[in-house]
């Protein structure tokens, strides 16, 4: 234990809080993303050595424990679009991408939905299938001589209009997915979630209709629940503990020049 340590605590320190920086960067550049959700570093100590008073302990410097997904309610968006939809609750919607060779299931909190070229499904701009209550992509020509969608109701049944302009509305239902864990979900990319099943995992996804505590709204989207004025003061926290842990690099540094000098 010596100058070597309280360099390399330091040394971590910057490493840290570099990735710490990071994730406020990712959450600033996306504070205008439908449905996103912001993300947070948990710091943790490293293992400690014994110092030299009896039962006591030195620790070695600090590292990132967990980049925590934040899944509190963003606000909502007024949209012009009946099939724009957000979620009142805790709940994703479900979609499914067939764009690769396999089949894979997402979750979202992204509702921004439209028919496709064919009209067969309500897909989101990557072109992945909005499901049902069951899991399977909604199927729109199910919908008896469909001539336009009105809404979208709060327990996800779809209303819309038949050729002969009557209004009807479906038996099948937007399916909402929600999980024991959210925190634990897996980032997909474009806004898409994967569940994890290790012990800090997600758990599986329990797929149902919309209910009192998930309700969805149409003609809405939700916003990013990116807070500006917290990532900013966060912003500053980490540049002054990175500042911090770059003075103690110095410091170590300089200490251990002192000791070299005292040999000449």
């Amino acid at each position: 234990m010596g100058f070597s340590t309280a360099m390399m605590s330091g040394v971590s320190g910057l490493l840290s809080n570099t990735e710490a920086l990071s994730v406020i960067g990712n959450n600033i550049a996306n504070v205008n993303t439908v449905g996103f959700k912001s993300g947070r570093t948990l710091f943790s100590n490293m293992f400690s050595e014994s110092a030299a008073a009896k039962d006591s302990q030195v620790g070695l410097g600090v590292q990132i424990s967990d980049i925590e997904n934040q899944f509190s309610q963003g606000s909502f968006i007024p949209s012009a679009s009946p099939t724009d939809l957000a979620i009142n609750g805790n709940g994703f919607f479900v979609v499914q991408d067939s764009s690769a060779k396999t089949v894979a299931t997402y979750y979202t909190r992204a509702g921004v939905f439209n028919p496709d070229v064919t009209g067969t499904y309500l897909v989101n701009p990557q072109g992945a299938k909005l499901c049902d209550s069951t899991g399977v992509p909604i199927d729109l020509t199910t919908l008896t001589n469909l001539s336009s969608i009105s809404k979208i109701n709060q327990d996800g049944s779809i209303t819309y209009l038949d050729t002969n302009g009557l209004e009807q509305t479906s038996v099948t239902k937007v399916g909402i997915a929600s999980f024991i864990n959210p925190t634990g979900l897996e980032k997909a990319g474009n806004n898409r979630y994967r569940s994890t099943l290790t012990l800090e995992g997600s758990g599986a996804a329990i797929v149902a209709a919309p209910d009192q505590d998930n309700k969805i709204l149409f003609n809405t989207l939700e916003d990013s629940n990116v807070d500006m004025s917290v990532q900013m003061v966060n912003m500053i926290t980490t540049q002054r503990a990175y500042s911090a842990n770059s003075k103690s690099i110095i410091t170590s540094d300089e200490m251990a020049k002192t000791v070299i000098n005292l040999k000449r």
